[in-house]
């Protein structure tokens, strides 16, 4: 009797191992599917090997206002723990989706052609021409140097600016870019004052 009750709790425990693993199999595919959906209901800012920590910080918190995902793709000019990124994101980070990618290539390989925008001071294409729909990525090139002109000559239809008046001035800063182009996307579908 006593090795009968052994067997059975046994039996038991495999049968419940295998439910369990079933379960979290099931989580971890509803996870995914949620992610997928999440990443459809969203824009995405993805920024190319940023150089300046303020600059990431504050375009965190601006993902972090607007539920839009962040992309960071490496070499990233600072660490993530640098004070002066974590101060312009407050205490903000927790709310914030931040994916990172190894290289442009494999975060390109990964996506949609459709669905991207680059941003450069290399086209004459405005920023308000651009068809944004939610889900887009909105990609932005290193402080110092933009993005890549094989980049840029590869997507050269998909390349859009923000037109400046004055020659003199060469670019405006990455973070205030990144929010004027965000909410003219978040405009444009009727995504501002909704949340």
């Amino acid at each position: 009797m006593h090795l009968t009750c052994n067997a059975v709790i046994r039996v038991g425990l495999s049968q419940m191992k295998i439910f369990y693993d079933l379960v979290n199999q099931w989580q971890q595919e509803k996870k995914k599917d949620r992610q997928q959906m999440d990443d459809k209901g969203a824009f995405h800012i993805v920024l190319v090997e940023p150089e300046i920590p303020p600059n990431t910080g504050s375009i965190a918190r601006l993902c972090g206002a607007t539920n839009t995902v962040l992309h960071l793709i490496r070499p990233l000019g600072f660490s993530t723990d640098d004070k002066h990124l974590k101060r312009a994101g407050l205490d903000y980070w927790k709310f914030v989706d931040i994916r990172y990618w190894d290289s442009l290539d494999d975060f390109l390989e990964a996506q949609e052609e459709k669905r991207l925008f680059f941003l450069t001071t290399k086209t004459t294409r405005s920023y308000i021409d651009a068809p944004f729909r939610i889900g887009d990525y909105l990609i932005f090139g290193k402080e110092t140097k933009g993005l890549p002109e094989d980049i840029l000559t590869l997507y050269a239809e998909r390349c859009f600016t923000l037109p400046m008046a004055n020659p003199n001035i060469r670019s405006l800063n990455l973070a205030m870019t990144a929010g004027i182009v965000l909410y003219e996307a978040l405009r444009q579908n009727s995504k501002i004052g909704s949340q």
